[in-house]
């Protein structure tokens, strides 16, 4: 386990904000350091949840810039979503969002649990939760057959309030097939939108009218 690697980490170095988790991200992107990111994937079973925390921070940044460095972690991000600590559940479904469409077949092995976790899980969870089905649906007609409908589900169910923000996520996974059914369910709820939330469920509108 490399020392350099924990007194990196921000809270290690008595911090209470993220900015050396992201420089810490960044520099091991750029240098494409797959010993070192092991090494922070191993800390996600740290007993210290300061840096459980921070290496989780650290490796959906990584993720976001490079996914490809972590995309053979998504079992363990999946496994994680049972995870006491809740800063480890929505981040690792952060984790999980930026790698869905180079690791989408290992994902779909365990789409299940991510509408499970979906439907209990916190709000950040929710909201990358839906990002990241969204992705997976994108990849392949078969993909989008299995999750879209659950997508809808969920637009039709949600806290009006999520509605603009899941709906522009689930606009990946539009296609000229399913954009009826996107579109009917939007409009049911605009009743319960509010001028500015309908404004941007009306920029979607715009987006899905060109598929």
């Amino acid at each position: 386990m490399s020392l350099t690697i924990v007194s990196k980490l921000a809270s290690q170095q008595g911090r209470n904000d993220e900015v050396p988790n992201i420089e810490l991200a960044h520099e091991l992107a750029k240098e494409e350091d797959r010993e070192a990111i092991q090494d922070l994937i191993q800390l996600l079973s740290s007993k210290e949840k300061k840096i459980q925390n921070d290496c989780i921070k650290v490796v959906y940044e990584i993720g976001a810039v490079k996914p490809e460095l972590i995309c053979e972690y998504a079992v363990v991000f999946i496994e994680l979503l049972r995870s006491r600590n809740n800063r480890l559940v929505w981040g690792s479904m952060s984790a999980l969002a930026t790698i869905a469409e180079v690791a989408s077949e290992t994902l779909m092995l365990h789409v299940d649990v991510l509408k499970s976790v979906m439907k209990t899980g916190s709000v950040i969870t929710v909201d990358k939760g839906v990002l990241t089905l969204a992705k997976l649906a994108a990849v392949k007609e078969e993909n989008n057959q299995i999750i879209f409908p659950f997508l809808l589900q969920h637009l039709e169910t949600c806290r009006p309030k999520e509605i603009p923000q899941h709906a522009e996520s689930t606009l990946i996974a539009v296609t000229e097939d399913n954009k009826e059914e996107f579109l009917h369910v939007l409009r049911l709820r605009e009743e319960y939108l509010s001028p500015p939330q309908l404004k941007r469920v009306k920029k979607v509108y715009k987006t899905v009218t060109s598929i």
